[in-house]
């Protein structure tokens, strides 16, 4: 099965394949204690594993669905857990679920005594190739997502492709948003796959299933082993996997996280495509490739009018902006990103009414 390596702070292994649940036994030596973080659907994958540790003392801690388990308040529910089943620098945190599970459970492994080792079992298409790689942690508050976190890299991630089996088809979709993401800021050949079947690629059965997710995966290891913390300044580093998330996060914010992450993105990469032609950085080919590529697989290209204050105000707070000073990931060509960095106030409201609905 196709096996992954993110050379970070520490290395560790992604695995892709089926029926890897039995695998966690590899990773998890040397802990008396362990901890499966998960929502309340996966209860009964949860308890599987914990059956797959019978040498070892093991808790399930329960969490909200989705984007509401990343609270302060999660947060702390999740270290009083530990801490009452006395949770040491030796034992280990598994999570099982979508992004936010991961995210959330990152960031109590990160934080609880200072850092113990997380396993991660991404459950989703979005999880696999975006939120359980990479090391960044985090829950969000009311000022924005993601604004408290930290970089912890896992010691394992195990992608089952099972999981994907039974996922809703619009969640599975929005996953396909952070894989056509890489083709476009990395790896053309992911867009040469999904163009040729966009129809078939929008399900799990797809022959070409496992390689788009391999290819995309080992995008985010790349830059990552480059710059695990986005700490390279005003060269192009970690924050090209952010094409589309600046405007993407505002939407989520707005919409009070009832849109889903990759249905946001989607609509962000428009959005900065929008504002790259605008600003003589990219063609309009690309722009209309990547408008059809988004079409075609059945994610969202467009947005609601009359919603240009709150987005603006929610971008100024992302995370990718200095100061007062707007900060976007652009393309200047299929596999070519790059920065553009205080726009001209006008350029931003043009690419917006670019993207209304009906415009």
């Amino acid at each position: 099965m196709p096996t992954i390596t993110v050379h970070a702070d520490s290395s560790y292994d992604v695995v892709v394949g089926r029926n890897l649940l039995s695998d966690v036994t590899k990773y998890t030596s040397g802990a008396d204690r362990i901890a499966v973080i998960h929502p309340p659907t996966l209860r009964a994958t949860a308890d599987a594993i914990r059956a797959e540790l019978p040498d070892v003392t093991s808790i399930s801690i329960e969490v909200p669905d989705a984007e509401e388990s990343k609270s302060a308040s999660v947060l702390e529910f999740c270290w009083t857990a530990l801490g009452q089943s006395g949770f040491t620098r030796n034992d280990l945190i598994i999570s099982v679920g979508g992004g936010a599970t991961t995210d959330l459970a990152g960031f109590v492994a990160a934080t609880w005594l200072r850092g113990i080792r997380v396993i991660h079992i991404p459950t989703t298409l979005l999880a696999m190739v975006d939120a359980a790689v990479g090391g960044k942690t985090g829950i969000n508050t009311a000022e924005g997502k993601n604004l408290v976190g930290s970089f912890h890299s896992p010691v394992a991630v195990l992608c089952d492709l099972n999981a994907l089996d039974t996922q809703q088809r619009n969640d599975y979709i929005g996953g396909l948003a952070e894989i056509i993401k890489a083709g476009f800021i990395r790896d053309g050949r992911i867009l040469e796959l999904i163009e040729s079947d966009p129809i078939a690629a929008g399900t799990p059965a797809w022959e070409h299933t496992e390689e788009i997710i391999c290819r995309a995966i080992q995008v985010k290891a790349d830059v990552v082993g480059h710059d695990l913390k986005e700490s390279l300044g005003t060269s192009v580093g970690r924050e090209i996997l952010n094409y589309g998330h600046t405007f993407g996060h505002a939407i989520e914010r707005v919409e009070r996280y009832s849109w889903r992450h990759g249905a946001a993105v989607a609509v962000g990469m428009m959005y900065v495509g929008n504002l790259a032609v605008m600003a003589g950085r990219l063609s309009e080919a690309v722009l209309e490739r990547q408008h059809a590529i988004l079409s075609a697989v059945g994610l969202p290209t467009t947005y609601l009018d009359g919603k240009w204050d709150k987005l603006y105000a929610a971008m100024k707070v992302d995370k990718k902006s200095r100061g007062d000073l707007l900060r976007f990931v652009i393309l200047e060509d299929v596999g070519r990103p790059a920065l553009l960095e205080g726009p001209d106030p006008a350029l931003l409201v043009a690419a917006y009414q670019e993207i209304v609905q009906g415009s």
